[in-house]
């Protein structure tokens, strides 16, 4: 895989997020610790998470918080932070907090269904966001998750429901 550099400036590869962040579940699991906070996570995260500059500030199994510095590559041709960074902040941040939850159960968390609208522009600054559960069932979870500039107005709203799966040995 190719490296390339990170947000953050760390180099990454494609392939960096999931197995690390799965070192360190197993590594948390078997030492008999809790799950790890966001600041375990964002020292392993990789993948496309890193190379957008995704930054966990809170997580737990009902409540994620997060943000990400604008940058001019995170940006689509009119200024606007691109509709797919919003997507992706959900889906990580749903992700990952579900994933946290289940895996004592020997279950697995993906994405399922992201369906986020746009309510108003961010075009510098910090994108901030917060995700709250709102279902917590036996095969998914579905989640909310509220957008806001550094003024604190709402800028984008997802429902995020996230697939919970027996993991595959």
């Amino acid at each position: 895989m190719t490296p390339a550099t990170a947000g953050d400036g760390h180099k990454t590869t494609a392939g960096d997020g999931p197995a690390l962040l799965e070192g360190v579940i197993l590594s948390y699991r078997a030492a008999g610790m809790s799950s790890p906070g966001a600041e375990q996570i964002n020292a392993v995260r990789g993948g496309f998470d890193r190379l957008y500059g995704l930054q966990l500030l809170a997580c737990s199994d009902s409540e994620v918080r997060a943000q990400l510095a604008v940058r001019e590559e995170l940006t689509q041709a009119a200024g606007l932070v691109h509709g797919g960074v919003y997507a992706s902040m959900a889906e990580s941040m749903a992700s990952i907090a579900t994933a946290r939850a289940v895996r004592e159960r020997g279950e697995v968390a993906m994405g399922l269904a992201n369906n986020t609208s746009f309510l108003r522009p961010i075009t510098a600054g910090v994108v901030h966001a917060h995700a709250t559960r709102l279902h917590r069932g036996r095969t998914t979870w579905v989640w909310d998750v509220r957008f806001g500039d550094d003024a604190g107005r709402t800028c984008a709203v997802t429902r995020m429901t996230v697939a919970v799966r027996p993991a595959r040995p």
